[in-house]
């Protein structure tokens, strides 16, 4: 495998637009890249970037070096098991984006001895800020797994996990983390309105103050616990918030939600894989 290998992303919806999007405003070469979705006017924006296109799958695998599995859950057996005998011809790198199927199902759609890397991403890989959760099978190499980083390097930053079960707490972490930050959004606008404020003032505060706090504690040198520690003067207005999220159970609330997440996250993969 070259320093740009062919890639192929089978599904051309919205994750996979945002990593090819991504790809490309790093330089990699459009032409280099297949995109393979059964509806031909899905495609056509596709192509005018210089994509190759096509409705079949075991073309776009046939042409390349990594196939990212970009379909719905609920599709990717029928979508796998179509495309068999094409990978097991070519023997590219499986890159699968598909929530909770775990890699030993995938491999036993494909025939067997499939080199599969399992992707976690979450939604802000669409604006380029997304955070994914990777794990790969002994079947991948270190040239393919640093493949696979590159690619989904593009929506944001890659962290590697030593065992597959460990996606299911980066899907309760990250993976449907964006939800949690919006319901907090939320419920701080909605506060803001009845304390006072326009439905505009709160949303536009709110919303600043969520980037500033994520940009402060991404580029700290100090923990988010010390962060607010900081910030939270003694007997000052900050310290009576924190008091009462404390006294109503918020970091608790938040590991109950976390592991709801991720039991669930576990029980996808055993109802998805079987079927």
């Amino acid at each position: 495998m070259d320093k740009q290998p062919v890639l192929a992303f089978i599904g051309a919806g919205n994750m996979a637009r945002a990593i090819i999007g991504g790809l490309i405003s790093n330089g990699y070469p459009a032409n280099k890249i297949w995109a393979s979705e059964p509806d031909a006017e899905r495609l056509s924006d596709l192509k005018v970037q210089g994509l190759q296109t096509t409705t079949d799958n075991n073309q776009a695998v046939m042409a390349a070096d990594a196939v990212i599995l970009a379909v719905k859950p609920q599709v990717l057996k029928p979508v796998t098991e179509a495309m068999k005998d094409a990978v097991q011809a070519k023997q590219p790198v499986i890159i699968s984006v598909a929530a909770g199927i775990l890699s030993t199902s995938i491999d036993r759609w494909l025939g067997g001895n499939t080199a599969i890397v399992r992707c976690m991403p979450n939604t802000p890989a669409l604006v380029g800020t997304g955070a994914s959760g990777l794990y790969a099978n002994s079947q991948v190499s270190d040239e393919q797994r640093s493949a696979a980083e590159t690619i989904l390097k593009a929506t944001g930053i890659t962290l590697w996990v030593d065992e597959e079960s460990q996606l299911d707490a980066v899907t309760a972490v990250s993976g449907s983390g964006p939800a949690y930050y919006f319901l907090v959004m939320e419920s701080m606008i909605q506060a803001g309105k009845k304390l006072g404020l326009s439905e505009e003032v709160a949303t536009k505060l709110t919303l600043q103050t969520a980037l500033g706090a994520a940009q402060m504690a991404s580029s700290s040198d100090v923990d988010p616990a010390e962060l607010r520690r900081r910030v939270t003067s003694p007997n000052g207005t900050t310290e009576q918030a924190i008091k009462t999220f404390m006294d109503e159970g918020l970091p608790a609330t938040f590991e109950k939600a976390l592991q709801a997440c991720n039991d669930r996250s576990e029980e996808l993969a055993k109802e998805l894989g079987d079927a």
